[in-house]
């Protein structure tokens, strides 16, 4: 016998027995509970994010609403916790279709908001999404146009057939389509040239601190000339100061999204009887 090297293979037996390993799955079992009993309990809600027009950058162009649950204690846990783990799950198409049906209530209560709402592609076909999205268009006729489906980008090109199908239906009742987290994964740019999608959004990962980043400002100035040539308008994520702000600005980035301009809040000003100064592009 020999002793083990870095290159031998690793026992998969052993691999799946190690502490991380078990501490990894512990924790994703741990989320599935916490995120299947929130559903169970309807205690699940939207946080509400602006997002700004970077050539007016005090007016909102349209609103994100971001998927929230609550825990067994109350406290507000965001989808960046648990999305991953349940995404390829039936639990996930129930959060993406518990979002819409909330962010089309939002549409039906305040008539002059624009939403985007996150879904993954795998949302597509599932049917109690579906139903949740054409009834919301047969209450509302102006939901549609003020509606905004926010696919990401790395379950955009897993089905790439089924996604350029259901977007020209779509397109039709007038909802617009965003992808999302642009330049997260390994973008296959030749489905640009064959998706209907109306906005692109950069990922954060290259916005913040590109004021002062000479590499991911060449990354996001050649997002923005894909966009360009592709039609699509552009949203900055993660814009957290006013340098990156102005930078993104000055590229001819369309939209500005980030803690700079607001964090995400379960009260919204159309939840607060009016309260406040309603600025919609």
């Amino acid at each position: 016998m020999h002793d083990p090297s870095p290159l031998d293979p690793v026992d998969p037996d052993v691999e799946l027995s190690s502490p991380l390993t078990m501490a990894i799955r512990q924790r994703d079992r741990d989320t599935m509970a916490m995120v299947r009993r929130a559903v169970e309990k309807k205690q699940v809600l939207l946080a509400f994010q602006p997002v700004m027009r970077a050539r007016s950058p005090d007016t909102v162009a349209f609103h994100e609403g971001l998927i929230r649950v609550l825990d067994h204690t109350g406290r507000i846990i965001p989808a960046r916790d648990f999305i991953d783990v349940v995404e390829n799950q039936e639990l996930g198409r129930v959060i993406d279709a518990l979002a819409l049906e909330l962010g089309i209530a939002a549409l039906e209560e305040e008539p002059s908001l624009r939403l985007s709402i996150n879904m993954s592609a795998r949302s597509i076909g599932y049917p109690r999404w579906m139903r949740v999205l054409k009834q919301g268009l047969e209450r509302d006729e102006t939901v549609g146009e003020r509606l905004i489906l926010e696919i990401t980008e790395r379950t955009a090109i897993i089905m790439p057939e089924l996604v350029q199908v259901f977007m020209a239906d779509m397109q039709s009742e007038g909802i617009s389509f965003a992808l999302d987290d642009f330049g997260a994964g390994y973008t296959a740019f030749r489905y640009l040239r064959d998706f209907y999608f109306d906005i692109l959004k950069i990922d954060g990962e290259f916005i913040r601190g590109i004021a002062e980043s000479p590499d991911n400002q060449v990354i996001a100035q050649a997002m923005l000339s894909v966009a360009r040539h592709f039609d699509m308008m552009t949203v900055a994520e993660s814009v957290e100061c006013l340098e990156d702000a102005q930078f993104m600005a000055d590229a001819g980035c369309d939209f500005l999204q980030g803690y700079f301009f607001g964090a995400p809040t379960v009260r919204p000003w159309w939840k607060q009887g009016g309260v406040g100064q309603k600025r919609r592009a």
